[in-house]
């Protein structure tokens, strides 16, 4: 069965500049996100949860992922304390440095 749709040629066009100022606004808006993926992290975030183990030794990682925050790529560990708490620690991909432990 074919079914033929009539569409106005002003509805096209309309929609088509819909589409490219949305595409537009989505590529500029996501600057910081393209060229950090570009770019290869000192840090892999197998060291980055080394790095916390090393802190102590007790903690149960739950997970890892890194994340971008603020226009950076952050690794964040998931970590069970001997006490039952679970904790997030964020460590800059590009340095090292720990950044937070909620």
């Amino acid at each position: 069965m074919i079914t033929l749709i009539k569409v106005e040629t002003g509805l096209i066009a309309s929609l088509q500049t819909r589409l490219i100022a949305s595409l537009l606004m989505l590529l500029l808006s996501s600057s910081c996100f393209a060229e950090e993926i570009l770019v290869p992290t000192p840090i892999s975030l197998d060291q980055a949860t080394k790095q916390i183990i090393k802190i102590d030794s007790n903690l149960r990682v739950l997970g890892a992922e890194t994340e971008i925050f603020e226009c950076k790529l952050v690794h964040v560990i998931k970590v069970l304390t001997t006490d039952g708490r679970i904790q997030h620690y964020k460590i800059d991909a590009e340095t090292g440095e720990l950044i937070t432990n909620h």
